[in-house]
């Protein structure tokens, strides 16, 4: 069991929050319980997730897509009100972290994708800036962007979207999590021959189809289940707590 106090400044420091400029608040987003000895984890804190957690009798929720987004409605209304309602009615923590856990070296999703991937990382997209939010890297083999593809779909389970000659050699690679398919031009910039990320936009087919950058597309989700769930097993081995990671079916 820890203090909930102790946990939001261990994971503040943990994950550099105040370092990384983000759009959303990171850290604990809603209040709950004081002492925490069961956390659920997941990518997002959606109404399904939740239920998981009251049904677990957990004490906090740990996620990478919280609430509060730059930009959207203040007013707390609508599934916003239904989920937050939850939470309180329970006593549950939110606990949410973006950009610092897409960043963080050991932990985070594009660590965490790459290690699962087998690429050999050589460093961030941005190579001046220490919170790099992709990174860069290799395979360890070479293969054709075809095999590379259904290595990628393998490894994580759902169909993923390459857009380039089939039998393109695909010696380096970079990769960012999520919805980064905009930054294929910093990918372009680096000469890698390929860039992965989660989703996957009209103008993204055109940058790749006319730099000769191939581009997959391998789900948002599916590249963000693994940071939450690294960062989860983390404290559950440092605080002996109870920690059960829960991947909510999402097909984009």
């Amino acid at each position: 069991m820890i203090e909930r106090i102790e946990l939001e400044k261990y994971l503040a420091d943990l994950l550099s929050i105040s370092s990384v400029r983000d759009y959303c608040p990171n850290g604990l987003q809603v209040e709950g319980a004081s002492q925490i000895s069961k956390i659920v984890g997941g990518v997002t804190a959606s109404q399904d997730l939740i239920d998981v957690a009251i049904k677990e009798n957990a004490d906090a929720i740990l996620v990478h897509h919280g609430y509060f987004w730059k930009g959207e409605s203040e007013a707390i209304t609508g599934i916003k009100r239904n989920r937050i309602k939850a939470l309180l009615d329970h006593d549950i923590n939110l606990f949410a972290y973006h950009l610092p856990l897409d960043v963080h070296p050991a932990l985070g999703n594009n660590a965490e994708l790459g290690r699962l991937l087998g690429f050999e990382t050589s460093g961030g997209m941005e190579p001046d800036n220490k919170f790099s939010v992709g990174l860069v890297g290799s395979l360890p083999t070479p293969m054709v962007l075809s095999d590379l593809t259904k290595h990628v779909s393998a490894v994580l389970g759902r169909d993923a979207l390459s857009i380039g000659a089939s039998d393109k050699e695909i010696k380096t690679v970079a990769w960012c999590t999520g919805g980064a398919q905009s930054m294929i031009d910093k990918a372009v910039a680096l000469g890698v021959d390929a860039y992965i990320s989660g989703e996957i936009s009209e103008p993204t087919v055109h940058i790749a189809r006319e730099t000769g950058v191939a581009y997959i597309s391998a789900g948002h989700h599916a590249t963000e289940r693994y940071g939450a769930k690294a960062l989860g097993e983390h404290l559950q081995d440092k605080f002996d707590l109870d920690f059960v990671f829960v991947d909510i079916d999402n097909p984009v």
